[in-house]
């Protein structure tokens, strides 16, 4: 956490930084690395939800908003702070929603990235903590049917 604030900080120093955190699984990350960061800079959050049943049980890739900015953006340096990069469509819709509100600058900071996973090639993925593998993670704010967000880690769970 320390590098990574460590590293914000310098890039963006003397700028009008915003940090956008992705709720509910950035929301432990997004805490701490704002923590990390020796500047003044402003929190606000977002909240995506995919829906929609695509062909075979597979999600549509349809994603709307469930709660919106508060803060105005436009000729902000906005960095998107996600627990996690996969497949990337989430992140794109996000940030394709958030360009045309003008903001300076418009990048994303994430825990973890996994781009053997990844379905979209031109995200702006700044910062990434760690690339991780194909586990499935709990706790440190990743959750399974809501529960073990509060860990103060990540623990792998085991498939069954």
């Amino acid at each position: 956490m320390r590098e990574l604030g460590a590293e914000i900080a310098r890039d963006y120093a003397g700028r009008d930084l915003l940090l956008v955190v992705v709720l509910r699984g950035a929301v432990v990350f997004g805490s701490d690395l704002s923590r990390a960061i020796a500047l003044p800079h402003e929190l606000d959050f977002v909240s995506i939800a995919g829906y929609g049943d695509g062909p075979a049980g597979t999600r549509s890739g349809a994603v709307r908003f469930m709660k919106d900015l508060e803060a105005p953006i436009a000729g902000r340096d906005v960095l998107v702070v996600e627990n996690v990069v996969d497949t990337g469509l989430s992140l794109n819709y996000l940030l394709r929603a958030l360009a045309p509100r003008r903001p300076r600058d418009l990048a994303v900071c994430a825990l973890l990235d996994r781009p053997y996973r990844r379905l979209v090639d031109d995200l702006p993925l700044r910062y990434a903590g760690f690339t991780a593998p194909d586990e499935f993670f709990v706790g440190y704010g990743f959750d399974l049917d809501g529960r073990y967000r509060g860990l103060p880690d990540l623990h792998v769970m085991l498939r069954r």
